[in-house]
């Protein structure tokens, strides 16, 4: 069910009156009513999917309990926890990764015949966001980071919780179970402040990211007939679509679930003004970057104080990073991009600092945009990769940057409404850049005119129906 859909449109009102008028008194059948209507909401696309949930999430609560019962006896605990950890990324690996490692396999050693070899299953909407939620779960408590829940089913709503059960954020227990295990009392002012963060939401997705996708879609197929200025601008446009699509979802999420009384993490702070590369990753995609970090970037590097070892776990955490976003060599070449160009920032940092105090850069506000567009052009380039469809597309159409037409003006399709294209997207940089500091762009709970507050979601409202693409898919639902 998406977001930007008739049926969930239907489907939100529906749920939070009955959570709040018919189950509200009762925190036990609350909870079951928020995984019945979280199995709706993911079932919507293939019942089938719920076995899967269900068993990840059974097993996961199951281990949390066995490893708790075991913690006087280390190993034990420990070989629970790695049962666990091993029998939740053989499932990912199976739905997600067994075509493609198979499908390799086969193009290097058996002259391409895979026939017979692959199982051609279909990827489980979401599979990647909540099979690193489980995770992380029994991970913590094998920390004894948190005491494990002996009630299934607050278990079961903390890694179902429909708004962000299909692309985050990736919510780690010890911030979402707890809710799930207390009394939830109606917030006006919360709930409030989730309908214009989803409203924000839902701008940045149809109007802003889904007419980006017009233009992204016509150039990538066809790039070997483009100039060099309209690949150019058709990297930019992806860069835009990327951030409003999944930033898009994650505000709606965030919104929705401030509806229901429960605070989710932040996803994203304004990954587009980073000054740097590891700036980038420390705004960007968030909960994952710091699932990364906690989960495998710090155990690999364990108690080593050697800069060369760190540098290289880094560069294998994002490989792995890349490798999760998608089973293909192009998201992995992108994982090793990312992971190499945070390492040289990370080791350049004190560097470029003494060279800022040396040069009187220090504060200079000019500096800091040139510094900000460095790093977005740095961010494009990657996303060639994670755009593309084969590494020979990526190849393709990063030489045809450099090829003839670079200084030309770029195509455009006068059938396309660019000017709109063009405002929305000034829009939402200069909106993201005068509240950068709040905890959403649309945060307005500063300002004591209704006048301009509801003329401000009137006009976003009018943008949604004038303006908004088609209801096209979310672009991390197929991570």
């Amino acid at each position: 069910m998406l977001f930007n859909s008739i049926e969930f449109a239907i489907f939100l009102p529906i749920v939070f009156l009955l959570y709040w008028f018919a189950f509200a008194k009762n925190l036990k059948l609350q909870n079951l009513f928020v995984v019945i209507a979280s199995y709706v909401f993911y079932g919507w696309w293939d019942w089938r999917f719920l076995i899967l949930i269900a068993f990840t999430s059974f097993c996961s609560w199951g281990s949390g309990l066995l490893i708790d019962r075991y913690k006087e006896t280390p190993r034990k605990a420990k070989a629970v926890s790695v049962l666990n950890i091993v029998f939740n990324l053989l499932i990912l690996g199976i739905f997600k990764y067994y075509d493609f490692f198979v499908g390799s396999f086969a193009d290097v050693f058996l002259g391409g015949k895979r026939e017979g070899l692959l199982l051609n299953i279909i990827l489980p909407v979401g599979i990647s966001f909540y099979t690193f939620q489980a995770l992380s779960y029994s991970i913590d408590v094998y920390r004894r980071k948190m005491k494990p829940t002996k009630d299934v089913v607050q278990f079961f709503a903390f890694v179902s919780f429909f708004p962000q059960l299909v692309a985050g954020p990736i919510e780690r227990a010890t911030n979402l179970l707890p809710q799930f295990e207390k009394p939830r009392k109606f917030d006006y002012d919360l709930a409030v402040d989730g309908l214009r963060q989803m409203l924000w939401g839902l701008f940045k997705k149809m109007v802003v990211a889904d007419n980006c996708a017009v233009y992204v879609n016509r150039v990538f197929p066809d790039f070997a007939s483009q100039s060099g200025s309209t690949l150019v601008l058709g990297i930019v446009l992806f860069a835009i679509q990327l951030y409003c699509d999944f930033s898009g979802y994650s505000d709606i999420a965030i919104g929705t679930a401030k509806l229901f009384g429960i605070r989710l993490m932040r996803n994203f702070n304004n990954p587009y003004f980073a000054t740097s590369f590891a700036d980038y990753w420390k705004r960007n995609h968030i909960s994952l970057t710091t699932w990364f970090m906690d989960y495998v970037y710090y155990p690999m590097i364990g108690t080593s104080d050697k800069l060369a070892y760190w540098n290289l776990c880094m560069i294998v955490t994002f490989l792995l990073s890349g490798l999760w976003h998608g089973a293909g060599w192009t998201f992995v070449l992108w994982g090793l991009y990312q992971g190499i160009f945070i390492v040289i920032s990370m080791n350049s940092a004190k560097g470029r600092k003494r060279f800022e105090k040396k040069h009187g850069f220090k504060n200079n506000k000019a500096y800091e945009w040139v510094s900000r567009l460095v790093t977005f052009m740095i961010i494009c380039i990657g996303l060639i990769l994670f755009r593309a469809e084969s590494l020979s597309q990526a190849w393709g159409y990063f030489s045809g940057i450099l090829g003839n037409g670079l200084f030309s003006i770029p195509w455009l399709d006068t059938r396309h409404y660019y000017i709109p294209v063009l405002a929305s997207i000034t829009v939402l940089f200069v909106v993201e850049w005068l509240q950068r500091n709040k905890e959403h762009a649309l945060d307005l709970r500063g300002v004591k005119s209704h006048v301009v507050k509801f003329g401000i979601y009137y006009l976003l409202v009018a943008a949604l129906f004038w303006f908004g693409g088609h209801a096209e898919s979310f672009i991390y639902f197929q991570f």
